[in-house]
């Protein structure tokens, strides 16, 4: 379902993203993990459309996202790090309206609310201001919003950032659900090592643009003599506290401005 062949991105003379080459098959949970700054960002970008590769190949359900990229966002969903939700809106309101963009007809879009809504247990909720919901019912919201067009794919990028330990257990319930009854493939990225290890089949860690080590989490920590995927992680990247920099998280906040503005 994605095909990454020797991607490399570089911004002016800074190389982000260093010859990585990975697959991801279809109807698998896959985790991106990294430290800040990492590549884990420019990677996504590029796999969503919104960053052209500097060099290397992207096939994304088997097209190009730099030269298709109509028919690449038509198979993809996507969840950023930043709520992106009309907090004036409804949570029927908000569905309708990004129906509306993708131009889902509007019975299957009625069809496709009602049962997202029900299985993020939110349809009793549906006519709520967003503005009333939890930080736990924002983030379900946006999954069931970014599978409204039915995606073959699905992005999340750091979804349960800020949630209580409840939240997140809920919420990574039903994107396995999802993932096993509807098939959507999920490319995921967390800082929670137990979420990447409880949900995940394989895993990539990126560090400094370059994939150290791919496989499952038993491959992993069988790699480095690890006991728990925290640990092998941190034998991967070291122990040194990273900081993003503030062009990176606004480049961020540009890629989900880009991305809803579409």
């Amino acid at each position: 379902m994605i095909d990454v062949e020797h991607l490399t991105r570089k911004f002016g003379e800074f190389v982000a993203v260093h010859d990585i080459s990975f697959q991801v098959e279809r109807g698998e949970i896959f985790a991106f993990l990294g430290p800040n700054g990492a590549g884990k960002t420019t990677t996504i970008k590029i796999l969503t459309t919104l960053l052209a590769p500097t060099a290397g190949t992207v096939r994304i359900d088997g097209l190009d996202p730099t030269r298709q990229s109509t028919e690449v966002r038509q198979r993809i969903g996507i969840v950023f790090q930043d709520p992106s939700l009309d907090q004036n809106l409804s949570a029927w309101e908000n569905l309708e309206l990004h129906g509306a963009l993708y131009h889902v007809p509007r019975k299957v879009r009625r069809e496709r609310m009602e049962s997202l809504l029900t299985l993020f247990g939110l349809w009793e909720r549906r006519a709520e201001l967003v503005k009333q919901y939890s930080g736990g019912m924002m983030r379900r919201l946006e999954i069931a919003r970014g599978l409204l067009h039915t995606p073959k794919i699905l992005f999340l990028d750091e979804p349960t950032l800020g949630l209580d330990p409840q939240s997140r257990n809920q919420l990574w319930s039903h994107v396995k659900r999802l993932n096993q009854d509807e098939g959507v493939t999920v490319f995921l990225t967390t800082h929670y090592m137990d979420e990447a290890d409880r949900v995940a089949g394989r895993i990539a860690i990126i560090d400094h643009g370059r994939i150290v080590s791919l496989g499952t989490s038993a491959q992993l920590k069988a790699h480095t003599a690890a006991a728990t995927l925290e640990e092998a992680f941190l034998a991967l990247t070291g122990t040194e506290i990273r900081e993003e920099s503030g062009t990176s998280t606004d480049r961020m906040r540009m890629a989900a401005r880009a991305w809803r503005g579409r």
